[in-house]
């Protein structure tokens, strides 16, 4: 049962059934490498927070909160009370110590987001709450809360203004290639967090079949008997080897725009880390704790970020990434290499040892249009 603390900060209610609490846990324990060294870096620089934060006279946060008060159901004992137990759940596994306050949003597009400067707030849509089981809920919520113990609401907020204030000077050219590089910057540490925040969704919920279960029906719909986890992760699988170097550029053209990973990435990612022995030393009660926070290192933070690049770059199975890997290891033919990994920029003439590079450069493609801003499961 919970301490008497715990209590007194709403967290009454235990899990439906048993599972570990990880009592002090430091949001270090799940974050993503990456997603860790941004943050680590942005919270050692001074002042930092405090500017952020004196954006708020900007930032709406303000209006957004009195939007979901008026047009949105709070979450509690009296409304939705099976969300608020499994929100007091969360908070209680991964030990934070305030609750904070959920909305359901009336909107038919599955979609969850975590957000807010001096407290967050989470938002779920009735899209998701209709979608996805208890489990997989769950999973959803502790995802949320991962983003609340992480910190990332605070920079989610930021991402969000700056992305509605890039439109509004999009007719500025410098003014929106300024505002529009920080938010492609912002956009990438996003896409890192979302992995972290996976990670926080599986240590709520234990149970990795939900876990993949809500990215499938998010990705596909409530259409579960016709869905194969299995086909689901085979579908990353491909999609990391499949195809040349134009496939490799493309995919990079498609991701800039999107605050998220795609879904079966993401899929295969979470199942990766569940495997490793970095998830088990936690489910065996061995991760680092929030007091000892203030004493990490920034540049140990980098380092485990390179080398988890350098790791993901070697061993990926991405054409673009495997070029990487072997001029990095002093391959020869280099040029035979790309146009072969492009395909061919031409036809060579017959018996004829040239290729004519004018001839098969290939058209123009259209990139994925921006989504939605969502932080969903």
């Amino acid at each position: 049962m919970p301490d008497d603390s715990h209590e007194q900060n709403g967290h009454e209610n235990v899990p439906s059934r048993q599972r570990r609490r990880f009592e002090g846990i430091s949001s270090r324990a799940y974050e993503h490498p990456a997603d860790r060294s941004a943050l680590v870096a942005l919270r050692k620089l001074s002042g930092f927070d405090t500017v952020f934060k004196a954006l708020s006279g900007l930032l709406p946060e303000r209006s957004l909160r009195l939007l979901f008060l008026s047009d949105s159901v709070r979450v509690s004992d009296q409304q939705f009370a099976h969300l608020n137990d499994m929100l007091r759940d969360a908070c209680y596994i991964l030990d934070l110590e305030k609750v904070p306050p959920m909305y359901v949003n009336q909107d038919p597009q599955p979609n969850a987001m975590c957000i807010g400067l001096d407290e967050p707030i989470i938002v779920v849509t009735t899209g998701l709450v209709e979608l996805l089981d208890e489990e997989e809920m769950r999973a959803v919520i502790g995802h949320e809360v991962g983003h609340a113990l992480s910190g990332h609401a605070v920079y989610r907020t930021i991402l969000l203004f700056l992305t509605s204030l890039a439109l509004k000077v999009a007719w500025i050219p410098l003014g929106n290639l300024a505002i529009m590089a920080i938010v492609t910057a912002l956009r990438e540490w996003f896409r890192k967090s979302e992995l972290s925040s996976d990670r926080a969704g599986l240590l709520v919920g234990q149970d990795l079949q939900a876990s993949m279960r809500g990215l499938m029906k998010i990705a596909g719909g409530n259409h579960l008997h016709e869905m194969n986890v299995d086909a689901f992760l085979a579908q990353a699988e491909e999609y990391e080897a499949g195809g040349d170097l134009r496939d490799s550029v493309l995919k990079i053209l498609n991701v800039l725009p999107r605050s998220h990973p795609f879904t079966t990435v993401r899929a295969a990612e979470l199942k990766k880390w569940a495997e490793s022995r970095d998830f088990q030393r936690i489910m065996d009660g061995h991760y680092p704790r929030r007091s000892e926070d203030k004493g990490t290192s920034v540049t140990d933070s980098f380092r485990e970020s390179a080398a988890h690049y350098s790791s993901s770059v070697k061993n990926s199975k991405d054409p673009l990434m495997k070029l990487v890997t072997d001029i990095a290891g002093g391959a020869g033919d280099l040029g035979g290499r790309v146009r072969r990994g492009f395909g061919g920029f031409g036809n060579a003439a017959p018996g004829g040892p040239g290729t004519n590079a004018d001839q098969g450069s290939g058209g123009g493609t259209d990139t994925a249009q921006e989504d939605r801003p969502r932080d969903d499961e």
